[in-house]
């Protein structure tokens, strides 16, 4: 039975302590106290232009683009300011529904395509408990923008318009 220790990593022990896995944990770690926050403080700055026929929109947006962040999207929100969002952001094309679990405030969701051409608009509503209802574009899209309910519709656009990411300056 091999020793449990030498001289070597007792004389040198930081060498096991730093050990790659335990260097990865330790790195996780220390991300998800420092930088684990919300969407906006982890991607702040951002925001959309939507182009529709009357000119251009800026929207403040919240970047969700890791499981994380997009699980838990606006979820326990009591408001969201008139022009602001959350942008959920996917690196490939992607299928399926959004639903409201846990959300307080109703909210209209734009799916668009990868060039940001928005395929579908829909309204969703709070709620509570399940079942909740399932909110699905019936199309692929590259990403999803959250809004406060009938914004889009407020603003002028509709299906058919674009979207673009700017920073937010």
């Amino acid at each position: 039975m091999p020793a449990a220790s030498s001289a070597s990593s007792s004389f040198f022990g930081w060498k096991a302590a730093f050990s790659p896995r335990r260097l990865v944990i330790l790195l996780a770690v220390v991300c998800a106290a420092g930088c684990g926050g919300s969407a906006r403080e982890s991607h702040g700055g951002a925001a959309v232009v939507l182009e529709g026929p009357m000119a251009g929109k800026r929207v403040s947006v919240e970047v969700a683009d890791t499981d994380a962040e997009r699980g838990r999207g606006l979820m326990g929100r009591s408001s969201l300011p008139p022009d602001a969002g959350m942008l959920f952001v996917y690196e490939k094309d992607h299928s399926g529904a959004f639903w409201m679990k846990d959300t307080l405030i109703p909210l209209s969701i734009a799916f668009y395509a990868g060039d940001g051409r928005i395929l579908k608009i829909l309204d969703m509503a709070p709620c509570k408990h399940d079942p909740c209802p399932l909110y699905d574009p019936g199309v692929a899209y590259r990403g999803a923008l959250e809004v406060n309910a009938g914004a889009f519709r407020r603003w002028g656009i509709s299906e058919g318009d674009r979207l673009r990411v700017t920073s937010a300056q």
